[in-house]
């Protein structure tokens, strides 16, 4: 996600780099770079020019004249404007209401159907809250079973009628039942096209009235870049809708979209979606994407991610084994599942700063723990619990039980060993101590 940008924009800094001071005429070239980078991330010419021209108006401010290091300054005012045209602060969705209605709107191909299980779990999850999806896609036939399978996989019942064409008369029963059993929420998954047409808008624009929803959420793809931005003003011309949803982040997308549809249509981007798993849903943060395509990371980002999978009293448990060096290979592969959670290998570890562009010709396998996971389960319990004990006879059997060799199963337990040490060393104290004495 914004690789290609990330890399351009750094590029145009560089114009500034031994400069003493900005200038008007250094700034004017910076500037043109800049606007370079963002037509070929697929920002619309209109959206890069105004962009552009903001940069270059603050940068030949009074205050930036003296500068000690203008490409750092430079890098600062392109990192507030890229911020504020993406919205400048999250903007959370509204479920109040006896129901709170969400209306999910968008293309076929968006990936509305998959946004919406993915909300029900984000909602269910993260609010706390009783949530109920209505299948109410009745032009594709495949749409209401994928979303009975979604709805069983984050836990969420789904309100269906077989053989009802009508919409309306599905998502207003589904909220009727919804007040009659005390759900908080109904999720209404809606029909999309291949394409904006008047049948599409005329049925969005009479659901939308019928149930007078509490948010309205409108998905977009965002690898299909400025077409993505005309279809939401499009259909926000017919529906007035609360927010955007950009889907596919993952993808081979240049960011045009995200940098474009707030300027354009004048609606925030509340969620972005990077991959297939139903935790893979953040709400959009304008700032901490500014960061990410400057090359700052998203550390914030990746300590939230953490914390959702996080639990305290296991954490406990676990910091009592470390200090007594307990930790034992099921304690390693429970953390290995925390991990696995957490979202894609590659998009993790890009959050760190610095990291992003180190690795982005680097091929991360996100079955990468397959190997290690294997290993683990072909142990014995008591194995597992007392890794001491494992001899050759019994590294042999591991080894052929989990599919491996026998130095995969050694250096497993090798690096096991040291991390346990490091770990215990950690808790207790030690470490800390030794590095201490080291700086003396």
């Amino acid at each position: 996600m914004f690789e290609n940008l990330q890399e351009r924009l750094e590029k145009s800094f560089k114009i500034l780099k031994g400069e003493g001071r900005i200038t008007e005429i250094n700034v004017a070239e910076t500037v043109k770079d800049i606007r370079k980078a963002l037509l070929d991330a697929d920002v619309s010419y209109r959206v890069a020019k105004d962009f552009c021209d903001r940069v270059k108006q603050k940068a030949m401010g009074q205050d930036v004249l003296t500068a000690v290091k203008p490409q750092q300054m430079m890098v600062k005012i392109v990192h507030d404007e890229l911020a504020e045209f993406m919205g400048s602060s999250s903007q959370d969705i509204n479920l109040k209401g006896n129901p709170g209605v969400v209306l999910v709107a968008g293309l076929n191909g968006s990936g509305k159907t998959t946004f919406s299980g993915k909300l029900a779990l984000h909602v269910k999850s993260r609010r706390g809250m009783k949530v109920l999806l209505a299948a109410c896609d009745t032009f594709r036939p495949a749409a209401i079973e994928q979303l009975k399978v979604l709805g069983e996989q984050v836990g969420v019942p789904v309100y269906t009628e077989e053989g009802v064409k009508d919409p309306i008369a599905i998502a207003k029963n589904a909220i009727s039942q919804a007040k009659r059993e005390g759900y908080s929420v109904v999720i209404i998954d809606t029909a999309g096209r291949l394409a904006v047409d008047e049948e599409l808008m005329n049925e969005i624009s009479a659901l939308h009235k019928a149930v007078n929803p509490t948010e309205t959420l409108f998905v977009v793809d965002a690898m299909t870049g400025q077409d993505a931005v005309e279809t939401a003003k499009a259909f926000n011309d017919r529906i007035d809708f609360d927010g955007v949803v950009l889907t596919k982040m993952d993808g081979d997308t240049r960011g045009g979209a995200a940098l474009s549809i707030k300027a354009v249509v004048g609606k925030p981007i509340k969620f972005v979606s990077t991959g297939e798993k139903m935790e893979a849903l953040d709400v959009f943060h304008p700032a901490r994407i500014a960061d990410r395509i400057l090359g700052m990371g998203d550390v914030v980002s990746l300590v939230e991610k953490a914390q959702q999978q996080y639990d305290e009293k296991e954490a406990r448990e676990l910091k009592k084994k470390l200090a007594k060096n307990q930790f034992t290979f099921m304690d390693f592969y429970n953390q290995i599942q925390q991990v696995k959670k957490m979202g894609d290998i590659k998009d993790l570890a890009s959050m760190l700063p610095g990291v992003g562009k180190a690795i982005k010709d680097v091929d991360i396998d996100n079955n990468a723990f397959k190997s290690i996971e294997a290993i683990i389960m072909s142990m014995t319990p008591q194995e597992r619990e007392h890794p001491e004990i494992i001899n050759g006879s019994r590294r042999k059997r591991i080894a052929d039980g989990s599919g491996t060799s026998i130095p995969e199963v050694n250096r497993l337990l090798k690096q096991f060993e040291s991390t346990r040490k490091l770990m215990h060393s950690a808790v207790t104290g030690g470490l800390m101590q030794r590095m201490k004495g080291f700086r003396r």
